[in-house]
């Protein structure tokens, strides 16, 4: 299953690279700049769908999509109050 990088530029300058287990993410999170709580949405929508794809392939549904979730809203919490937050998202 191919796997697919994207960077996601998060409004305080932070770079953050990550990675879906399948390219499903793109149908639910092209590249662009979002609002935060609009990318958030997304974000999850495209992994959980990415890991949904991989458990109709090998059975289970797939750990690295929860924990780069995980990780996005943990770096998303700390812009949770800040006024128009804007997430770009990046294709390598």
């Amino acid at each position: 299953m191919p796997e697919l990088a994207f960077f996601v530029l998060w409004p305080d300058g932070k770079r953050m690279a990550c990675k879906s287990p399948s390219t499903a993410l793109r149908r639910h999170l092209p590249p662009a700049t979002y609002d935060l709580p609009d990318f958030l949405t997304r974000a999850r929508a495209g992994l959980r769908a990415a890991s949904e794809r991989v458990r109709e392939v090998y059975g289970s549904p797939c750990a690295q999509a929860a924990a780069q979730l995980r990780a996005i809203e943990a770096e998303a919490r700390a812009l949770e109050h800040a006024p128009a937050s804007r997430v770009t998202v990046e294709f390598s």
